[in-house]
């Protein structure tokens, strides 16, 4: 891969994870809700999401999942359910204007495999890998290095771009002083989650 093309490969991968999609909205919501940290778990199921899709298209891969589309409907729809199951937990969360509530026990892990699925099912995702990167990179072709190249790339611009939404969002949650702004940003975030399922499961 030519210096030229790694940095068109970065400027449409860098375009499509900043682009708001239903990644993007989950960050958002989670992080006005609890603070951008207790979004970090999510992120990181998003991100290895998408390493999964860049090297199921680096190894030509894409014929399989066609084949195994039920398999991806079912994690779709699975990710949507999670959406859906966060976004009625804002929507009844009590407006409280201190600290977040305490983190459960296996937060941590739900996010993360909510993130994961979010992105194995995600249409956005799926045509970025299958359909758009082959046009950027030949990645039949191309080195083992460049591959790398690639996928670390993959792993530090998504985090990067995840984490200044989550950070801008809990700024935005530090300034709500009364609980009745608290409740209108939990029920304004649960209907952005809401939305990004409908969005995911109408593709």
């Amino acid at each position: 891969m030519s210096f030229s093309g790694y940095l068109l490969f970065l400027a449409v991968y860098v375009a499509a994870v900043a682009s708001p999609g239903p990644a993007v909205a989950a960050v958002v919501a989670r992080a006005l809700s609890v603070g951008a940290a207790r979004t970090l778990p999510f992120i990181a199921g998003v991100t290895l999401g998408d390493l999964v899709w860049f090297w199921l298209s680096a190894a030509g891969l894409a014929v399989v999942a066609e084949r195994f589309h039920t398999l991806f409907l079912i994690v779709k729809y699975a990710g949507v359910a999670y959406l859906l199951w966060l976004a009625v937990k804002l929507w009844r969360a009590p407006a409280d204007v201190g600290a977040p509530p305490p983190q459960a026990r296996g937060e941590g892990v739900r996010l993360f495999l909510g993130g994961l699925s979010l992105t194995l099912g995600n249409p956005k995702v799926m045509v970025f890998f299958l359909a758009i990167l082959p046009n950027l990179i030949d990645v039949g072709r191309v080195s083992t290095a460049a591959l790398a190249l690639a996928s670390a790339t993959i792993a530090v611009v998504l985090p990067i771009v995840m984490i200044g939404y989550a950070t801008l969002a809990d700024r935005a949650r530090r300034l709500v002083s009364s609980a009745a702004a608290q409740r209108r940003v939990n029920r304004a975030t649960a209907a952005l989650m809401a939305g990004a399922a409908a969005a995911v499961a109408a593709k």
